[in-house]
């Protein structure tokens, strides 16, 4: 229960960092947090390792936790990275991929359908997680796989937000569509790209990505 009421915590911490309520470098504070929660320390405890382990926040020993936002440019590079890092992982999945990765890259799919279909925003980002992480283990590189794993969970928090523009549900949903097709057929190229594309932040999508991290 406590680590259950954990996540939900550094959920709302997520969203509050984003809403202004905390800055870059700022001290988060367990006494207050519980407070504020009306929880024992130990589940604030729980909730701020999950933003340590994201790195949302920065754990400095004999000082706390402290809020670490990245600026504009680690998070542009951060996304570049990720983007070619899935390009890897579709190419090296359209020829290597199993039947039961590609009937549970399917499942994932309908998932994300029916968390659109039910405007639950949070169950599709659930169902995304999973489509992405079928994809890295259908690559068959363990070390890629933890690489992809990693950066994906960095990133969490703002492949998230993203996905509440207007709209962007339903493109990221007809790009799945086109990866699983891709997938499917086995054709590296197009399933490299398509991912590329779809989890490249450029533009106007960067733009509007920092608007919202900065209101």
């Amino acid at each position: 229960m406590d680590i259950r009421r954990a996540d939900q915590i550094a959920d709302t911490l997520e969203q509050l960092v984003f809403a202004g309520e905390f800055q870059d470098g700022d001290r988060l504070d367990e006494l207050k947090l519980a407070e504020q929660f009306h929880v024992s320390r130990t589940p604030i405890r729980e909730a701020l390792q999950v933003l340590v382990t994201s790195g949302m926040a920065e754990q400095i020993p004999r000082r706390g936790v402290f809020i670490r936002q990245p600026g504009p440019v680690e998070l542009m590079e951060m996304f570049e990275t990720m983007a070619e890092i899935e390009a890897v992982c579709g190419r090296l999945a359209a020829t290597r991929m199993s039947d039961q990765d590609l009937e549970d890259l399917a499942g994932a799919n309908d998932g994300c359908q029916q968390a659109i279909e039910d405007s639950d925003h949070d169950r599709y980002y659930s169902e995304n997680e999973t489509f992405h992480q079928v994809i890295y283990r259908g690559a068959s590189n363990s070390y890629l796989e933890k690489q992809a794993l990693q950066l994906q969970n960095r990133l969490r928090a703002y492949r998230r937000i993203q996905l509440r523009f207007r709209g962007r549900l339903k493109q990221s949903m007809g790009e799945h569509s086109e990866i699983l097709r891709f997938l499917r057929d086995g054709d590296a190229d197009n399933t490299a790209k398509v991912l590329r594309d779809h989890v490249a932040v450029q533009g106007e999508k960067f733009h509007q990505l920092m608007a919202s991290l900065e209101r």
